[in-house]
């Protein structure tokens, strides 16, 4: 089965961004990049393994699929992750702030048209559960969210797929989504499921969605037991949603994604509609 893991990109004192995909790969591109140890101390200080550090263009990757932003490693922390249980659904401590009927635009930019129909598949996905937000696509001006390409090889054994991040402090979405154009992610011809299914992940960031399994990744991802740690970013039990995070379960916010199309489960819509119905 085809893994997808899924990147977090932090990007204030208390905004964390989220969800890269990725995906296991044949070909592999080591990271030269040598790591301070400076830095490890600020990774360190932020509850994050320093084991397997990567440079990123805007920061540093770690744990696999979270990168943390320069602004991010370089401030003080001022709230330590709440953790309760083993839930299924966790929120970070910034959430959007919608007024009633609030309208967040996104903008595709410079992308193929799989890429603009996985766009609209993962709008269509949120706007039909009558939260009290919608997603609107546009084609010029200035949008809320702006979906960007990168181009990137595998590295690690793992290719990225995309990338987005946490709510401001001040209640707006994260503003970006990067997706990988190297054919080596999604294929010289995209599915437009899958695709949408990666985007709906990154939108799940952007309004504040932590992973389904942050408190251990092996869940989807396989492997060791893995953390995504204490950070500042807050990981706080939605209430009403189940007991413990499954595979079968296949939420939408899973760390890892099987390559295809994962939609909302029951318990995703539970805490959807808790936080903004």
């Amino acid at each position: 089965m085809k893994k997808v893991l899924l990147h977090l990109m932090l990007v204030s004192t208390i905004a964390f961004s989220v969800s890269s995909c990725k995906k296991t790969a044949t070909t592999d591109v080591p990271a030269t990049d040598e790591i301070s140890a400076e830095t490890k101390a600020k990774i360190a200080q932020l509850g994050f393994g320093t084991s397997d550090v990567k440079k990123t263009e805007d920061g540093y990757l770690v744990e696999g699929d979270i990168n943390l932003t320069d602004e991010l490693l370089n401030s003080t922390p001022s709230q330590m992750l709440v953790r309760v249980g083993n839930a299924e659904q966790y929120r970070t401590t910034n959430l959007i702030t919608p007024a009633a009927g609030r309208v967040y635009t996104i903008l595709v930019s410079n992308l193929t048209s799989a890429f603009e129909q996985g766009t609209d598949l993962a709008i269509a996905r949120y706007n039909a559960l009558g939260l009290k937000f919608t997603f609107q696509r546009i084609t010029s001006g200035t949008p809320d969210i702006t979906v960007l390409g990168f181009n990137q090889r595998p590295r690690g054994g793992y290719i990225t797929l995309g990338s987005s991040g946490f709510p401001t402090s001040t209640g707006a979405p994260y503003n970006t989504i990067k997706m990988n154009t190297n054919a080596q992610a999604y294929g010289t011809n995209p599915d437009v499921k899958y695709v949408g299914s990666v985007l709906q992940h990154e939108l799940g960031h952007c309004i504040g969605m932590r992973h389904t399994d942050y408190y251990d990744r092996s869940i989807s991802c396989g492997g060791a037991t893995s953390n995504e740690g204490a950070s500042t970013i807050g990981a706080i039990l939605i209430p009403g949603t189940p007991s413990a995070a499954t595979l079968a379960a296949a939420s939408w916010m899973l760390a890892c994604s099987n390559g295809g199309d994962r939609t909302f489960n029951s318990a995703d819509v539970t805490g959807l509609n808790y936080l903004y119905k």
